[in-house]
């Protein structure tokens, strides 16, 4: 939810990945004035797959600023940080948001 925050306003960050969310609005979104990436869980009770959908039509209809919206399948919230370390698709899924989320910040910060 911090991170919604803080890309609204260009002068703080330059691009922002939003791993498991909080409580996020569309009003939140519609203030991000910063490339933002949402990197989301299948089975979330806190941000369900439907509100990652929601923020991505919102997010689409912001043209000026680039987005990516990612829904995990098969994960929990929290599923990039708290993870079984012996569940080799638990690690794929981590390994692939971390990925993600740098090549995120590559692009866009200089």
């Amino acid at each position: 939810m911090v991170v919604s925050k803080l890309a609204k306003y260009e002068s703080t960050i330059d691009a922002a990945v939003i791993l498991h969310p909080g409580p996020i609005t569309v009003d939140d979104i519609n203030e991000v004035k910063v490339p933002t990436a949402i990197l989301a869980a299948e089975h979330d009770h806190i941000f369900p797959p439907d509100q990652a959908k929601l923020l991505a039509n919102a997010l689409s209809a912001k043209p000026e600023i680039e987005s990516f919206v990612k829904i995990f399948p098969g994960v929990e919230h929290g599923w990039t940080v708290r993870y079984n370390v012996e569940d080799e698709s638990a690690v794929k899924a981590a390994e692939e948001a971390h990925s993600d989320m740098l090549n995120w910040f590559t692009k866009f910060i200089k």
